[in-house]
């Protein structure tokens, strides 16, 4: 039997220490990005780190000096989330329901997790909360298809998990979020990070389509990858291309 599709969302409670722990971080130049398409610094900002995991986003805009309050619906990612960074603000919540009153961010964010959203309600929800000239962002990590390796590694994925999905980035279709009221704008940045193939596995085995398999599958799927990874690096340091997508929307006019 397959995981229905709260089931893929929910898969990460029990995988939270794999994710924290592999899965990779954002670039500065993402940062830069957003604040180019925002028009304002996340210096001094006020930032909703939505679905924010267990932290690596809220952390990477902490660095960049925003004030930053972490949303987080599973048990397991807000516990890892509390346990590596106890000093940041963390609200059990989800972005279809904002537990925030109107008028209260400069900028809302999904770092890897709208598209575990209904955008007919969280993209209100957004605007809901957004002061003046504030901005909804968007972003994925996603591994560079450009590269055959990554094409390869896809598809394996694909054929050996019933549940795999790729990411969505709305900047495929930036008129699904212009609906909204929203003036759209999107970049992309181009980057790389070298692990070892334990942490290139680790990621994986972080990835909700791989954790809701039965074990046994779940162990065939991983010592696959490691066999192609080897074969593809044999000093055992993996070389993962990211394309990481960004769209901002700002609303065109104050809501009523």
């Amino acid at each position: 039997m397959t995981a229905d599709p709260p089931d893929l969302a929910s898969s990460f409670h029990t995988v939270a220490a794999e994710y924290d722990a592999a899965r990779p971080d954002y670039p500065d130049a993402l940062f830069d990005a957003v604040e180019e398409l925002t028009g304002r610094p996340l210096t001094g900002a006020d930032v909703l780190d939505i679905g924010a995991g267990t932290g690596i986003s809220s952390r990477a805009l902490l660095a960049r000096g925003a004030r930053v309050t972490a949303v987080e619906p599973t048990p397991g990612m807000a516990a890892r989330l509390h346990a590596v960074s106890p000093g940041l603000p963390l609200v059990r919540g989800s972005g279809n329901a904002l537990p925030f009153r109107d008028d209260c961010a400069d900028l809302v964010c999904y770092a890897q997790a709208f598209h575990w959203t209904d955008p007919e309600r969280s993209v209100p929800e957004a605007v809901r909360v957004l002061r003046p000239g504030g901005a909804l962002a968007l972003w994925w990590n996603v591994k560079d298809r450009r590269v055959r390796w990554v094409r390869e590694q896809a598809a394996r994925l694909r054929a050996a998990c019933p549940q795999y999905h790729g990411y969505r980035p709305f900047r495929e279709s930036p008129l699904e979020l212009a609906r909204f009221g929203l003036r759209i704008t999107t970049a992309t940045v181009h980057w790389e990070r070298r692990v070892p193939v334990a942490t290139a596995l680790l990621d994986q085995l972080s990835r909700s389509y791989v954790a809701v398999l039965p074990a046994a599958d779940r162990e065939r799927v991983l010592a696959a990858e490691r066999a192609a990874l080897l074969a593809e690096f044999p000093d055992g340091q993996v070389v993962e291309p990211y394309a990481t997508d960004l769209t901002v929307g700002i609303p065109y006019a104050p809501r009523r």
